[in-house]
């Protein structure tokens, strides 16, 4: 490498991927098994990183259950992690009941007893966002920067 050239960043990217069944043991699992995952990956139990994630894929997954279950379907989490992000993929069967995506998440009264999961993963995520799954469904995506500040 020559002075005027910039560090090469790495290109591998780690994924995993697993389906749950559609009920509050699958989104349990799912959240033990990104903190299990992540730490495998260099990203150890109790640091910031792995906290958040198991907060966001907590929040998603019961999401994934509560809203987004359809009898007989699970719902599907995938991380991939890459040099900079860590990318939180949280896909159910169900196409209506969609949320809107970033910036659209509202508080609700201060009676209420939910509504407020999406504030949460509005302010934990850099990025997030609500993408088509095909055939059928949905995917909420979250992301980390992984950058050091």
């Amino acid at each position: 490498m020559t002075p005027s050239q910039p560090p090469q960043v790495p290109v591998t990217e780690r994924v995993f991927a697993q389906r749950f069944s559609s009920t509050s043991r699958g989104a349990r699992l799912a959240r033990h098994l990104t903190l299990h995952r992540l730490d495998a990956w260099g990203i150890p139990y109790d640091s910031d990183a792995s906290d958040t994630a198991a907060l966001l894929v907590a929040e998603l997954a019961a999401n994934a259950v509560a809203h987004g279950r359809v009898p007989g379907r699970d719902f599907e989490m995938r991380l991939s992690l890459d040099a900079y992000t860590l990318r939180i993929d949280v896909s159910d069967p169900r196409g209506e009941r969609r949320p809107d995506g970033a910036g659209a998440a509202e508080a609700p009264s201060a009676w209420a007893e939910g509504g407020r999961g999406l504030l949460l993963v509005e302010a934990l995520a850099d990025r997030w966002t609500v993408l088509d799954r095909l055939p059928i469904g949905k995917t909420v995506r979250a992301e980390l920067d992984l950058r050091p500040r």
